[in-house]
Parts: C-alpha cells; structure tokens; sequence
C-alpha cells in the first residue's frame, strides 16, 4: 500500500485544517518547497498536493508555489483543488502535474469528468469527499444531495487513477480513518480506492493494510507526519513489509 504525504496550501503555505474547517487552519510550514523535499528524502513516492484557496474560490491562487514544488522534486504529484475546467486540467498536464483530482466538478460538470477521463487515462482522480455520508463541494463548504456510494457507483464507468475516499468528520483529527465507510466505497467501486483522514499512528496504516487486498491501494497522511505523532520513513517501511493476502479478486469488483 503506497503512503502519499500531504501537502496543503493556504496563501502559499503549509497548513492543516481540522475537519476542513477554514476558520480551524494549523500552519506548519512557511516553505512548502522545503517540505516536498523533506517528504520526498524521507521515501515518499508521490505527493498529494491541494490548493485549498483554488478548492475554494476556483481561482489559481498558488500557481506560482506549485510550479516551485514541480520543480523541485523528482515524485509524481496528485494535485487537486479548484479545477473545474478541461484547459485548467490541460494546464497542470503541460506543467507536470502527473494526477489531477477533481472534486466539486464531478457533482456540478459530470461531462467533464467523463472528457477528461476519456482524454488522459488512469491520469484522472474524482475526490469523494463525504460529511455523513453525503458529498461535500466547493472546499466542504457545501453539502451535496448524493451520497458517496452513489458517486463511486456512477464513476464505474470511467477509466479513473483513484477515488481518493475522504470522511470528513475524522479529517485532521489523528483518531484513526472511518474504516466501515471505506469498505463500502471499496466494495461498490471497481476504480482503485485511496483512503484520506484521520491517520494518527502506525496501528491506524495497518488496518487499513489489511484492506489493501480489498481494493484500498493507497492512504494519504497528513497531520500526523507534521506534528510528529507518525514518522514517515518509518511508516513507509512498515506499510511495505505487511504480508498481502491472495484472496482478492479484481473480477469480484465486476459482479458485487
């Protein structure tokens, strides 16, 4: 299971916010370029980066700091926030970006989902970002009328790198993921799943681990790798040497 450190940006630098709260906002970095080296020296194989200005307003905001981070390290990036058109997402392409993920844009523009998908394969992630059980948008500001299942159900469909699953109610708060609701969205998609919030310690990597043969193929950390409660390299060994059980079948993804 691959381990993909977070990055969040706010006014260009580092933050957290707890339960996507943007009146709640932890700052640990004012040099987010320093700190995508740091993740990457320490054995990360991709970053998940966020514009959470661009989640937001939809407005390109920390380009300039993206571009910086592009350039400096060497791991693919998963960018998402506020992309909700085709030449925005042609954009981050012609930059580098190797993923983009789109949120807001697959509940609001699902025919730009589907364009994008079709025109750059397995390059496309939809964010599923749930508040109990329903579709958060427009930076979890706003609560859609769709549960997450009946999005990852529609997303069958299309030829999607991941559906990075996000709970809401555990995000930024290290009490471990909601591990119920990633099954669930496991089990109905036939997309890989990457699981977001919550991770607080290496018991909490492990359990997801033993879904991996379920279809959770990735877990993003956050808080806990900036404030010391879970040490990355460490992490990323762990994660590594768990044993993978055979008895998972993608065909069974097929016929649920």
């Amino acid at each position: 299971m691959e381990i993909i450190p977070a990055i969040d940006l706010l006014n260009g630098k580092c933050v957290r916010l707890n339960q996507g709260n943007y009146n709640e906002v932890t700052k640990f970095s004012s040099d987010p370029v320093k700190q995508a080296q740091t993740w990457e020296s320490q054995g990360a194989k991709r970053l998940h980066l966020v514009d959470l200005d661009g989640a937001k307003t939809g407005e390109p905001i920390n380009d300039l700091t993206i571009k910086e981070i592009k350039k400096s390290i060497k791991i693919p990036i998963q960018l998402g926030g506020g992309i909700r058109s085709f030449d925005r997402a042609k954009e981050l392409f012609g930059i580098g970006i190797d993923r983009i993920i789109l949120g807001t844009i697959a509940i609001e523009n699902p025919k730009l989902v589907k364009d994008l998908s079709k025109e750059y394969p397995k390059r496309v992630a939809v964010g599923i970002d749930a508040k109990d059980g329903m579709v958060a948008t427009r930076g979890w500001l706003k609560k859609s009328e769709i549960s997450s299942l009946e999005l990852a159900k529609q997303l069958n469909d299309l030829e999607l790198a991941a559906i990075i699953s996000t709970d809401i109610a555990t995000d930024g708060t290290l009490k471990g993921p909601n591990i119920q609701a990633l099954r669930e969205i496991a089990e109905i998609s036939i997309n890989p799943v990457i699981a977001s919030g919550g991770i607080g310690s290496i018991a909490d990597l492990i359990s997801l681990g033993d879904f991996e043969n379920e279809g959770i193929e990735g877990v993003i950390v956050g808080r806990a790798i900036y404030d010391g409660s879970l040490d990355l390299k460490e992490a990323i060994l762990t994660l590594k040497n768990l044993p993978i059980q055979d008895s998972y079948n993608d065909k069974d993804k097929f016929f649920v």
